[in-house]
């Protein structure tokens, strides 16, 4: 099975980025209000909104049910964002590792 990402040209996206820039503002909500609805500290979430912090399952659950599309969106962001950030880390080191073929 080949799991190599899909290239499409735009950047990971944070989660963060996306709650801050399109989810928040559409709620009519506070953050602090947001933060209490998630159960979660201001600091946790502004940290998640500055892309500081990473979006858990756990997060992912909560952040899910309040917005009612479920975890799946939110861990595939994070996964994508966390798989694009390493590439650009390792790139050098990656590069460097033969990739073997079964004969």
């Amino acid at each position: 099975m080949n799991t190599t990402p899909i290239k499409r040209g735009l950047p990971a996206m944070h989660p963060g980025e996306l709650l801050r820039e399109d989810v928040i503002p559409s709620l009519n909500v506070s953050k602090t209000e947001i933060a209490k609805l998630l159960g979660i500290s201001r600091r946790t979430l502004y940290d998640i909104l500055d892309e500081k912090q990473p979006v858990t399952v756990a997060m992912a659950l909560r952040i899910g049910k309040l917005v009612g599309n479920g975890p799946v969106l939110w861990l595939n962001l994070q996964r994508n964002y966390d798989l694009e950030q390493a590439e650009k880390a390792l790139r050098a080191e990656i590069d460097a590792i033969p990739t073997l073929h079964a004969a």
